[in-house]
């Protein structure tokens, strides 16, 4: 039971992170919000690759991070945006779509076929989406899925879930081909150098803004690196399936972090929402 409760710690410390990133990095640009996120957490990681197994590595490992790097630049740089610009609990739920993604992605570049309980996950996640703008519906039965597509953060979120459903199998791949310790560690290292290559190009960015609350930089840095060493050791246990739907838990920690932390409102509708949302993640990842 071990990969449970590692799994639990990852998505509670991914939770927190992006709490601590909005409230103390909230005011920078998604750019600077994201390099400080990952400046912090790089003196961790450059420590864990004196302790991981050092596996012998081939092409098809390099080719994934070739490809897999550049689309979760893009991504992280959304995941940003969408939480500086929009509620905790109304942007970090949409990350629920990532299996569902998976699903569509797998079928049609693979062939796989979705089983009963996948495709009752699926419409638990549209149903708990709907539930997360439910008060809406007295403008209109279609009112609650509009106001989606009104909420900038909803909608980057919804496009990160469709990047990460294709990390995610780029990741696994290059993990069948070194191993999840090494992986994690170094995958995170070279996108940290990648991000913060940009730094010298992009306008309006100081280094002061970044370093102006170095004991919130610890703490954030802290647990992101925490978040990577447990989703590597809780993978390295279980199913990756079974892993990341327990992961995304995180999505109901999140809501919770704006109701106490953010004050954000209509939080019993978006709390609903995200539990129903959980739901049919867990059905997909150890059903479907």
């Amino acid at each position: 039971m071990a990969w449970f409760f590692l799994s639990l710690a990852a998505a509670l410390t991914l939770a927190t992170s992006d709490a601590f990133t909005k409230r103390y990095f909230g005011h920078l640009s998604a750019y600077e919000m994201g390099v400080a996120r990952l400046s912090y957490a790089f003196p961790w990681l450059l420590v864990a690759l004196w302790f991981v197994p050092w596996p012998r590595l081939d092409r098809v490992f390099f080719l994934c991070l070739a490809v897999g790097l550049p689309l979760e630049c893009l991504a992280f740089y959304c995941y940003m945006r969408a939480i500086k610009v929009s509620p905790l609990s109304i942007s970090l739920p949409f990350l629920a779509f990532t299996p569902v993604f998976v699903i569509v992605t797998g079928n049609l570049i693979l062939g796989e076929s979705v089983r009963m309980f996948g495709c009752a996950g699926i419409m638990l996640i549209v149903i708990g989406s709907y539930c997360l703008n439910l008060s809406h519906i007295k403008t209109g039965l279609l009112a609650p899925f509009k106001a989606i597509l009104r909420e900038p953060g909803s909608r980057l979120m919804l496009f990160v879930s469709f990047v990460y459903s294709m990390t995610a199998t780029i990741g696994k791949l290059a993990i069948l081909h070194s191993n999840p310790y090494f992986f994690g560690v170094v995958y995170f290292v070279i996108f940290t150098v990648i991000m913060v290559s940009f730094f010298p190009v992009v306008s309006d960015v100081k280094l002061s803004h970044i370093t102006e609350r170095p004991w919130a930089g610890f703490v954030l840095g802290a647990t992101v690196a925490l978040m990577i060493f447990s989703h590597m050791l809780a993978i390295s246990m279980v199913e990756a399936a079974y892993m990341l739907s327990l992961k995304r838990t995180s999505l109901l920690f999140g809501v919770l972090y704006g109701a106490v932390w953010f004050k954000e409102e209509r939080i019993r509708e978006r709390l609903t929402g995200a539990v129903i949302m959980i739901a049919g993640v867990l059905l997909i990842g150890w059903f479907g």
